[in-house]
C-alpha cells in the first residue's frame, strides 16, 4: 500500500471512528496533560490518549487546535499507533518529524494530519514518549513556513496504560 493510499485509510479511520462512535466516546482519565479515551464502533473497540500542544511558533494563519493521539485497536491488531492532528494544512508531499528528547522520528503528512513514515517504529515512539520529558513536532505548511510545536510528556505513561487497559 502506498503512503498515499495508507493515509487515506488511516484519515477515513479516524473520521469513521469518530462518527460513528461519538455518542458512545467515554473519557478513561485525565492524567494532567494527557488524557485517555475509549470507544466502540462496528470495528470493535478503540482506546487512545491524547494531548494538546502547549506551545505552537509562529502561530500559522487560519490556525485551529492540534492534538496527538496514541491509538489502540485491538481487532486490528493496532497498538501505539502515532497520528498528529497538526491545526493547519501540511505543504503537500512534505515531511515532518517529532523529537522525542532528541531522538527524531520522521511522519509523512497529508492535508492537516500526519503519521509515522516507519510503522515498525510505532513501539519505540510510544516508548520514547512514556520514558522522555520533551516533544515537539515541525512542519512546513502549505504556505512554506516552518511550524514548530511543543508538547508536554506529563502524565502520557498514565494515559497510555490506561488507554491500553480500556481496550
Amino acid at each position: 500500500m502506498t503512503k498515499s493510499a495508507l493515509a487515506l485509510a488511516l484519515a477515513a479511520s479516524l473520521v469513521l471512528t469518530s462518527a460513528a462512535s461519538a455518542q458512545s466516546v467515554r473519557l478513561l482519565g485525565e492524567h494532567r496533560s494527557w488524557s485517555s479515551y475509549a470507544a466502540s464502533d462496528t470495528g470493535g473497540a478503540v482506546c487512545f490518549a491524547m494531548t494538546k500542544p502547549t506551545s505552537v511558533a509562529p502561530t500559522p494563519d487560519g490556525y485551529t487546535q492540534a492534538y496527538i493521539y496514541i491509538t489502540n485497536r485491538p481487532a486490528e491488531n493496532v497498538t501505539t499507533e502515532f497520528n498528529l492532528v497538526a491545526g493547519f494544512q501540511f505543504q503537500p508531499d512534505s515531511m515532518a518529524t517529532v523529537t522525542v528528547d532528541g531522538r527524531a522520528f520522521n511522519l509523512f503528512t497529508q492535508n492537516d494530519a500526519a503519521w509515522l513514515d516507519d510503522t515498525s517504529q510505532a513501539s519505540s515512539l510510544a516508548s520514547a514518549i512514556r520514558a522522555g520529558s520533551r516533544l515537539s513536532v515541525e512542519g512546513t505548511t502549505a504556505g512554506g513556513i516552518k511550524v514548530l510545536q511543543t508538547y508536554s510528556l506529563s502524565g502520557a505513561t498514565a494515559a497510555q496504560q490506561s488507554a491500553a487497559s480500556g481496550c
